[in-house]
């Protein structure tokens, strides 16, 4: 174990001891650094009453101390954001692909270094060193299935189509385990794993065993025409007439890498989840909130669907999500006991220095400091 490692191992482990002291979050009133008048300014972009919108909740020791939203979630009907509107997640879906896997493991249904050609059946035999545990941490070097998808693909892929795609190339970025690039693909193939072991479709998976578990009733993998989305924020684009509908793509419909909507105020339960290890042991979720070691010793900055960095001594994690006509963030500060979410439905913004600025009101920082996914390539 490398010595970033150790103490971040070290951080987490005094972390714990705060962890098990969260209860279920209330509403509380905001601290002063997060009344409306210090906060509606940073959203000034999203609160025109013509504009795609913002959702934003702050969790802090256990209570949620601040819940707003801005704009419109549907632009056409003139639907006003809540925090009960669904964006869909993007990437901050990955969290959740990751825990489905976590809890399969603490089954003993699969182990992280098993070999995913031995448990997915079609998973392409050029891949056969790739384990469990590179696809988690994003450095199992498959190629990324969107490069095989044209520009004029009018049907959308699915999950089970990344297999098909992965199998017109053989080779990999870099043998496994040796560096790190970030893999949509890896997500998808991810919920395959998941339906295999699991035995059910991947959507029921999370329905039956994470979202209904935790109270989040209208939280969705959603499937069109099998399941709806009942508080739907659309997504929108912007260029030089305004702003433009841009809701799907030809990769909307792939649910492991950025498939799930949800909202702000059902996420809280998932955080809660998460700081109270509702679903999955407390040594199993630190290991997922730990930094990938390769194989020559050094650190990544990724662990189970997770960012892992640390802010001044803190350990922070994160994530970043991006896709057709929605842009989101979440910020976490474990031994803090701190969490702030921002989903909106709009491309391009600054989720991410939005969510890390309010973190910082909290903490009392007021240094800027970057993304820490842009020392990951291709990370979104």
């Amino acid at each position: 174990m490398t010595d970033r490692s150790l103490a971040l191992t070290a951080l987490f482990a005094a972390s714990s001891l705060l962890l098990g002291c969260a209860g279920t979050p209330s509403s509380a009133s905001p601290p002063p650094a997060l009344e409306p008048r210090t906060v509606d300014p940073l959203f000034a972009a999203y609160a025109s009453p013509e504009a795609p919108d913002a959702s934003v909740v702050v969790i802090h020791e256990g209570r949620v101390v601040l819940s707003r939203a801005y704009g419109l979630a549907d632009l056409q009907a003139r639907t006003p954001a809540t925090p009960e509107t669904q964006y869909r997640l993007a990437s901050l879906t990955k969290q959740f692909t990751a825990m489905a896997i976590l809890l399969l493991v603490e089954e003993g249904k699969l182990g992280y270094d098993d070999r995913v050609v031995d448990v997915l059946p079609g998973f392409p035999a050029y891949l056969r060193e790739v384990r469990v545990r590179h696809l988690l941490q994003h450095t199992s070097g498959i190629w990324d299935y969107e490069a095989f998808v044209p520009a004029t693909q009018s049907v959308q892929v699915k999950d089970r189509d990344v297999l098909e795609l992965l199998s017109r190339t053989d080779r990999t970025y870099f043998p496994p385990g040796t560096a790190v690039r970030y893999s949509n693909s890896g997500y998808a193939v991810l919920s395959l794993v998941v339906e295999q072991v699991g035995g059910m479709p991947f959507a029921r998976f999370l329905k039956e065993r994470v979202f209904s578990r935790l109270g989040m009733h209208t939280t969705v993998a959603h499937e069109e025409g099998i399941s709806t989305v009942s508080r739907r924020a659309y997504g929108y684009g912007v260029d030089g007439k305004g702003f433009r509908p841009r809701d799907q793509s030809p990769t909307s419909a792939v649910l492991g890498d950025g498939g799930i909507y949800a909202s702000v105020a059902e996420l809280v339960a998932w955080n809660t989840a998460l700081d109270t290890h509702a679903l999955v042991s407390e040594d199993t979720q630190r290991l997922a909130w730990t930094p990938a070691t390769l194989l020559d010793g050094s650190s990544t900055r990724y662990g189970f669907g997770w960012f892992i960095d640390e802010d001044q001594g803190r350990v922070r994690l994160s994530h970043h999500g991006e896709t057709s006509g929605f842009t989101n963030a979440i910020v976490k500060y474990p031994a803090q006991r701190l969490t702030v979410i921002v989903l909106t439905n709009r491309a391009g913004g600054e989720t991410w220095n939005l969510a890390q600025r309010l973190a910082d009101l909290v903490l009392g920082t007021r240094e800027t400091r970057a993304w820490p996914f842009d020392t990951m390539p291709n990370a979104r």
